[in-house]
């Protein structure tokens, strides 16, 4: 008679690379805000995001060629385009808009951290994803974690009317960004999707540089290693990982994330910049962490549930 070992199974290099890559997500796109707010003294935002997407078009092209990736072809360009200019053109373009008009680095991040909230009601409404109760809890707690960041009006008045005009149209166009790519764009080849979409969103920002702004750019160490990191680093690993995990999680799980990108944006730039964080911030922050955790947890239940 022969004996049998129960064989545990391993933990292999791709479900670590999955379970690390949310948090990953979180940190990468978290510097964001901090290379805007390096850079943009040296150039207007819409002049760096063109001079941005120029660069990434480039890289992506050779990327493109050299792999042999397959070309959006008709609705699916129609498509890259929509999502880039909501995803691309409205959102960076509030962020590093609201960012050149005074609003803090830290609270930048913190208005499109409302994405949850949006999300989930127009996911639940026209996109047929039920929102648990414990995923509507969580988002609460995240909610009301915000507002206890915002409780500082000082803060509030640093930025100018358009600044803070950015912000919501930043909040407005990753919602309906993510939640478009979702649903249209799942697809499409990620190489060259994103090439279509780099390229539509930076002739909106040629477009706009030209139509407000001087263009006046004082090339320096900072600028060059900040324009260096939003290319290589966000435009390239950190929205190649955002549309990774998009095609993997339900809408309003992912958005979730973004509940914890302004907490990890102000202590970089508290670090870094000298942007002070309170006692209610900080409580704050630790609420719209503990949402995430909530509103996953709800998602999953909820997928084990549909499953079962």
């Amino acid at each position: 008679m022969h004996s049998r070992t129960e064989i545990m199974p391993r933990p292999t290099l791709s479900n670590t690379a999955i379970m690390a890559a949310p948090a990953l997500f979180v940190l990468l796109w978290s510097t964001g805000f901090i290379g805007a707010r390096y850079g943009l003294p040296y150039i207007e935002p819409l002049t760096f995001l063109a001079v941005r997407m120029v660069f990434v078009v480039l890289i992506l092209g050779v990327v493109a060629l050299i792999s042999q990736a397959r070309w959006p072809e008709g609705i699916e360009a129609g498509h890259s385009l929509v999502a880039g200019a909501l995803v691309h053109g409205l959102y960076l373009g509030g962020v590093f808009t609201a960012i050149s008009q005074g609003v803090p680095a830290g609270i930048s991040a913190l208005i499109p951290g409302l994405q949850p909230i949006l999300t989930s009601t127009i996911a639940n409404r026209f996109m047929g994803e039920t929102v648990t109760r414990m995923q509507w809890f969580g988002l609460a707690l995240g909610l009301v974690g915000v507002a206890l960041v915002l409780h500082d009006h000082a803060i509030v008045a640093a930025g100018s009317t358009l600044g803070w005009i950015a912000s919501v149209v930043s909040l407005i166009g990753i919602t309906l960004g993510t939640l478009y790519q979702k649903r249209f764009c799942g697809g499409i080849d990620w190489r060259s999707g994103n090439l279509v979409q780099y390229a539509g969103a930076g002739t909106l920002f040629g477009i706009g540089a030209f139509a407000f702004e001087t263009r006046e750019i004082h090339w320096n160490g900072e600028l060059i290693f900040a324009m260096a990191w939003m290319v290589i680093v966000l435009s390239l690993a950190a929205v190649g990982l955002m549309y990774w995990l998009i095609r993997r999680s339900a809408a309003t799980g992912f958005a979730s994330l973004f509940y914890l990108v302004p907490a990890v944006t102000a202590l970089m730039a508290n670090i870094l910049f000298g942007e002070k964080l309170d006692a209610l911030s900080i409580a704050g922050m630790a609420l719209c962490a503990a949402g995430v955790v909530v509103v996953n947890r709800g998602a999953a239940v909820k997928t084990i549930i549909d499953r079962g």
